[in-house]
């Protein structure tokens, strides 16, 4: 397979994969409920965690401001994953409906989902770079050291 194929795959497994955890993370509480994240409640939440980690991390202002614009692209992604249905779980349950799962429409639905992820992808990737280089030496080794402990940002323990 040729190097350029394997990053593009690669690339969007990462962001799919980036997106899906933001996407569990934000069904947890209320939805169980039967109602789902307002936009006000996902700006609070967007806002709660980017002070957790400016204070984790100890971050100044204009790496405040790299995070914010990297909260702002993962939403913006995951937003336009899950397109403008009311309900996005219609669309899978719309495979099973019949008595064969429907391939074709199936097929369909992860062209679109894969290409909002390569057309997204690339400013994904951007901000979480540009944050990212604006760490300190130490603030990344600490990135480094969480992601190690708790396997990623989103688990607690």
């Amino acid at each position: 397979m040729k190097t350029w194929i394997k990053r593009t795959l690669f690339g969007a497994l990462g962001a799919t994969l980036l997106v899906g955890g933001l996407t569990a993370c934000g069904s947890r509480g209320e939805h169980r409920h039967g109602g789902g994240w307002s936009e006000e409640r996902i700006t609070e939440m967007r806002g709660r965690a980017i002070e957790r980690v400016s204070e984790k991390l100890e971050l100044n202002e204009a790496q405040k401001q790299k995070l914010g614009v990297l909260a702002d692209e993962m939403l913006a992604q995951r937003k336009a994953l899950r397109g403008d249905s009311a309900d996005p779980r219609s669309e899978m349950k719309a495979l099973v409906a019949g008595d064969k799962f429907d391939r074709t429409r199936a097929q369909t639905l992860l062209e679109q989902k894969t290409q909002t992820v390569q057309a997204g992808g690339p400013r994904m990737i951007a901000a979480m770079a540009d944050f990212y280089d604006s760490l300190t030496p130490t603030q990344q080794a600490l990135v480094r050291e969480k992601m190690e402990k708790r396997h990623g940002w989103w688990k607690r323990g």
